[in-house]
């Protein structure tokens, strides 16, 4: 690439640096010599001391003569971390590079507070982002430093057993180490075993959250038999609970990493640990059909930095594709997986199927006033929030925060409240036995979809359980008492009161004051609806299958994909070395 900088034909300042989660925003403000040329696309690179382009960052907008840029720094658009190094920003025009930027002098103070320290592996390990200034360069070139350091000891060394020291806990641990590299040792002599023993392409399901199948999985693979595919795809499938019981045997690894093997698709609808460690072989095609639809909480790469964020590299980094309801939300789920935005397929949730199917849903109605009849001819609140807690095993809610005495008085004659609390919300509601006539404890119902059916009002918090529930144009209530802390401690994709569809209650005086008063904010349901469902049928299950399995992607999904490719291909081919 033909360096022209010298020409000062453009000169470049950062005027601004700020953080959205993992999202670096910057503006630069560029100026050109008289005579350049103004027309000409800009492109902006980061270019580390090995003059090696490892990242193009995106131009969102152009004011005048400030561009506003931002990148991912978990995923530039490679599908990896921006890789450590010391790196320049490099503006080039038409190939050519025009000019190295600069940190305008009115930032300087700013750009240590603007370092980022991104915590992640237990809090043991940390990927930092540091910008400064160094001496004796002319000027004030932008500099930017990333670093993957791990804990170091800075006490003095004990001669004596570490406290808690327990030989059996070690070996186990040891053993565990060991055992890793044998089971993908496994997993490769499977692959050679069985790549071409099967005449039929096989299509997995799997689960390490779970020991039966459920939702997206149930719904693709259902749909699959049903349209007789079964007889041109081997199906075959895993479920395990190996999140909350990891210590699985032999027989039951030797089975998932055979079947493994032998698949040309891999369908998750969760997390699977395994994958974080184990890496497939490349014709293997990893699709996750995520069972969330579109909540608030941070989860993934989008966490990055808060406790249960994920390493660097991780069973997220090898999906081929995802899906998600619609195109406007598939940066959310790109963010969350580490991806880029065109692995994101809008073919809509597989679970939807089966909700709006009207056959099913009278059915499930008169199901549902069988086994509840105090639901018959009154109003349904469902209370249906998700937990507070870390993970399963510490799951809770706290249930002194609702006033039970006076929502059954405002219950009247009129409503009765189910309560449907998270699954991994082991503690039953306390309802009081005088209570029972206008509340239930539902937490047992398999299906909190079912429940919608006959809800007219929903109250949850942060949960995703809104996006299936949007679609019966039902108001909603967000009892979100703790929204400076959550917000803190497990992080919101976007702004939450903006973006909840119903109105947002802090206290639970708010909540009942709102219900009295039938005040929901309902026009945003409308809105919310219309933001994340390009589809409202029941065919998602076939775009799933006709999309990725049977290869029909859409012409504009394989230009998105095309066009990424090209990026890459970009970075990887281009020569900032400077002409000797």
């Amino acid at each position: 690439m033909e360096n022209l900088m010298d020409k000062r034909q453009i000169t470049a300042r950062v005027t601004k640096l700020t953080w959205e989660r993992i999202w670096l925003h910057l503006e630069v403000k560029i100026t050109f010599a008289e005579g350049a040329d103004k027309d000409s696309k800009l492109s902006f690179y980061l270019v580390n001391g090995l003059y090696e382009p490892k990242a193009k960052l995106k131009v969102t907008e152009i004011e005048g003569d400030t561009y506003k840029l931002k990148i991912n720094i978990t995923n530039p658009g490679t599908g990896l971390c921006l890789p450590q190094g010391t790196y320049s920003m490099i503006i080039c025009q038409k190939k050519c590079q025009m000019a190295k930027a600069e940190i305008a002098e009115s930032l300087v103070k700013e750009m240590s507070s603007a370092s980022r320290n991104f915590l992640y592996g237990g809090r043991a390990k940390v990927y930092s982002v540091t910008f400064y200034v160094t001496e004796g360069d002319e000027g004030l070139p932008f500099i930017m430093y990333v670093l993957a350091g791990g804990r170091t000891g800075i006490s003095a060394p004990v001669a004596h057993a570490k406290k808690g020291f327990h030989p059996k806990e070690e070996l186990k641990k040891k053993y565990s180490k060991i055992n890793k590299p044998l089971k993908v040792d496994m997993y490769w002599k499977y692959r050679k075993l069985y790549k071409h023993k099967s005449k039929k392409p096989v299509v997995m399901f799997m689960s390490e959250q779970s020991t039966s199948i459920s939702t997206n999985l149930k719904a693709v693979k259902d749909r699959m038999i049903a349209r007789g595919l079964d007889e041109d795809y081997m199906i075959v499938e895993s479920y395990r609970s190996s999140v909350t019981n990891p210590r699985q045997g032999l027989k039951s690894w030797m089975d998932l990493l055979k079947k493994m093997a032998m698949s040309d698709f891999i369908f998750l609808d969760d997390h699977a640990p395994v994958l974080d460690w184990l890496i497939l072989d490349k014709d293997t095609a990893l699709i996750q059909l995520w069972h969330a639809g579109a909540g608030f909480k941070s989860s993934g790469y989008s966490r990055w930095g808060h406790i249960g964020c994920p390493a660097p590299y991780s069973c997220h980094r090898q999906y081929k594709y995802g899906i998600s309801g619609s195109k406007n939300i598939a940066h959310f789920f790109s963010e969350v997986w580490g991806i880029n935005d065109s692995q994101v397929l809008p073919t809509g949730m597989p679970r939807i199927d089966e909700f709006l199917d009207k056959d099913y849903r009278r059915k499930k109605t008169k199901e549902l006033y069988e086994k509840y009849p105090m639901c018959k001819d009154k109003k349904v609140i469902l209370f249906a929030p998700t937990y507070r807690g870390t993970n399963k095993a510490n799951a809770h809610y706290p249930y002194e925060l609702i006033d039970f005495k006076r929502l059954y008085e405002l219950c009247g004659d009129e409503y009765v409240v189910l309560f449907k609390m998270h699954p991994w919300v082991a503690s039953e509601v306390p309802i009081s036995d005088k209570y029972k006539d206008r509340f239930a404890d539902v937490g047992r119902y398999p299906n909190i979809n079912d429940l919608f059916y006959i809800t007219e009002l929903l109250i949850t918090d942060y949960s995703s359980n809104i996006f299936e529930y949007s679609l019966m144009k039902k108001p909603m209530l967000f009892f979100a008492f703790d929204e400076i802390q959550y917000s803190f401690s497990r992080g919101f994709h976007r702004a939450y009161e903006e973006s909840a569809p119903g109105k947002v209650c802090h206290t639970f005086e708010e909540v009942l004051q709102a219900i009295a008063d039938e005040d929901f904010d309902y026009p945003k349901v409308e809105e919310y609806v219309e933001k994340h469902f390009d589809y409202i049928d029941s065919h998602a299950s076939d775009r799933v299958i006709d999309w990725i399995i049977l290869g029909s992607l859409p012409e504009s999904v394989k230009k998105e994909l095309a066009a990424d490719a090209a990026m890459k291909k970009e970075l990887e081919t281009l020569d900032f070395k400077p002409i000797q």
